[in-house]
């Protein structure tokens, strides 16, 4: 319990600082060529956030549900 509760304030500040990040990208104002560098910043971004949130699942947010024993058949 404590680790899912761990793992989804990890994913609630990544989100937040994900839009944050990309808010602080497109507040200025922007031509042709800054258009494609602040798409590309801001996929690269994305991708950042989700590789963090999908390792905060994989790693804390499963590693706690392996306390139960296997079936038995």
């Amino acid at each position: 319990m404590f680790r899912k509760g761990i793992s989804i304030l990890l994913i609630i500040l990544t989100l937040f600082f994900t839009t944050l990040a990309i808010i602080g990208i497109w507040f200025e104002q922007y031509k042709v060529w800054e258009l494609v560098v602040k798409s590309l910043y801001s996929i690269f971004i994305i991708f950042l956030s989700s590789a963090m949130i999908l390792f905060i699942f994989s790693v804390v947010y499963k590693s706690g549900d392996n306390n139960n024993p296997p079936p038995s058949n």
